[in-house]
């Protein structure tokens, strides 16, 4: 079957699909590769790999590419999941014989939900890959692990299969990006343009309570990619992409293992290569220091929280001292860090809130990230806030342009306050003239000026509409608030 691997278009600037870890729009515009979609994809030599956000593709243009195809395979995400089953629905009425099965997230965990869109063939739960590639080749649903449908007016769901093991066997997304993909569309700010992005293992060992990848996707199990797999991969991509400037290894947690880390290193320095991958605080200082003679440059870090009780309550397995000394440890070997912390954790005060504001500023990163919390199904986050009652029905995930709103609130902090303390995370952040400059001399440095500005504009008028959201919150909590007073 003639197949199309689909990150739909979606809101203005949306990045929901595939590799993205926070479905959203973003502060400044940023796109990730759809690394999930491309591995089954590289399975299937006349299928197409479409990533229409970062494309700029419409949706009058997606919907037309329906009639050329048996098969689509739609990554979907919860924000952007209504949006989604809207476009299968007008392919399908462009190609009534097209079979579409939705794969991610939401469907893993509420695939009925899914099985009542009369737009959606099927769906498959967490890994997808070969089902997807066997389905396409002739094998019955009835025989696909793992797979969800309905048969005579029932759901069925097939047991799950094991996880793919052999990491190896899969192809390399760089070949289909290659293919399909323009790799000079994706930005990344703090990313060196244009980068590619891609796995070296799958699954993640952590037991963080909010993290959605491992627990409704990818899994705990820690599978990796052979060392000498990995570098044939990278060697390949930097003789094949002209002007690439950085690769971006995007597991969910890179460097878990010191010596797997340091083998590979040892491996990658050859190549010459400029590099960069996610981390953890528990990484030690001789992995670090592997990882920056290899040519290893900047990592993301997810610190969440500047204050240990919120650190305890999200299971991170780290503290606050072990995040000071990895990161007077990176810093000390020159490596380049950008932060993410998150608004909004279990347990939340503004005391939690203000220990992380000042906690950021002490440890100092090169840039951040501040993204709020959102308990999505399927996490043990998500069944604290259900247990709690801690879910404001009626709440969106996203405003109307998709930038996250909060759906979560805690005594003493309303869906206003929330939104407040991430625009006053940032703006105490990079407000400071340490800060300001450190960002603008690396622009020049880099000739990266135009893109600082356009950076500049974009988070300025997301500023404002925070701003905006804020203000409408106080206002209509005094309108409920002078009602109940009966005025």
């Amino acid at each position: 079957m003639r197949t199309l691997f689909l990150n739909p278009p979606s809101f203005e600037g949306f990045d929901g699909g595939a590799s993205s870890r926070w479905p959203a729009t973003r502060e400044i515009e940023s796109y990730w590769y759809p690394v999930w979609l491309c591995y089954p994809a590289g399975l299937l030599p006349d299928s197409k790999v479409v990533d229409a956000p970062p494309h700029k593709i419409s949706i009058e243009q997606t919907v037309a590419m329906a009639k050329d195809f048996e098969l689509l395979v739609l990554f979907t995400s919860t924000p952007g999941f209504d949006v989604d089953v809207k476009m299968a629905r007008m392919m399908k009425d462009v190609n009534s014989k097209l079979k579409v099965c939705f794969v991610g997230p939401p469907v893993t965990t509420e695939p009925e939900k899914a099985l009542k869109e009369s737009a959606i063939d099927f769906v498959v739960r967490r890994e997808f890959d070969y089902q997807i590639v066997n389905y396409a080749k002739g094998t019955p649903l009835s025989e696909l692990p793992g797979v969800s449908y309905r048969k005579n007016g029932e759901f069925v769901h097939n047991p799950e299969g094991g996880y793919i093991e052999n990491l190896d066997e899969l192809p390399w997304v760089t070949k289909v990006y290659k293919r399909d993909l323009d790799f000079r569309r994706y930005n990344v700010p703090f990313l060196l343009n244009p980068f590619i992005s891609l796995y070296t293992s799958r699954g993640c060992p952590a037991m963080c309570t909010f993290c959605l990848w491992p627990q409704t996707h990818s899994g705990h199990r820690w599978r990796l990619r052979s060392a000498d797999d990995v570098v044939n991969e990278v060697r390949w991509a930097k003789e094949n992409f002209p002007g690439l400037k950085e690769i971006f290894f995007d597991d969910d947690t890179f460097n878990y293992k010191g010596a797997r880390t340091i083998e590979l290193c040892k491996k990658l320095a050859p190549l010459g290569v400029t590099w960069s991958c996610t981390s953890r605080v528990t990484t030690d200082y001789d992995t670090l220091s592997a990882m920056k003679d290899a040519g290893g440059r900047l990592m993301i870090v997810g610190y969440e929280s500047g204050d240990q009780q919120i650190l305890k309550n999200i299971k991170k397995g780290a503290t606050i001292d072990m995040a000071r000394r990895f990161t007077r440890d990176a810093h000390k070997l020159g490596l380049t860090i950008h932060a993410d912390f998150i608004v909004g954790l279990p347990g939340e005060s503004r005391e939690s809130l203000r220990n992380t504001i000042n906690f950021a500023k002490e440890i100092d990163c090169e840039t951040i990230q501040v993204s709020i919390a959102h308990p999505y199904p399927g996490t043990e986050f998500y069944d604290y806030a259900q247990k709690n009652n801690l879910i404001q029905l009626g709440a969106s995930m996203t405003d109307e342009t998709g930038h996250q709103l909060p759906n979560i609130v805690y005594p003493g902090l309303n869906r206003g306050e929330l939104v407040e303390w991430v625009q006053r995370f940032y703006d105490e952040y990079y407000y400071r003239p340490k800060a300001a400059f450190r960002v603008v001399s690396k622009a020049v440095m880099n000739g990266d000026v135009k893109r600082l500005y356009k950076e500049a504009r974009e988070y300025l008028n997301l500023r404002s509409k925070r701003k905006q959201f804020v203000a409408d919150q106080a206002a209509s909590g005094a309108a409920a608030a002078r009602m109940a007073n009966g005025d």
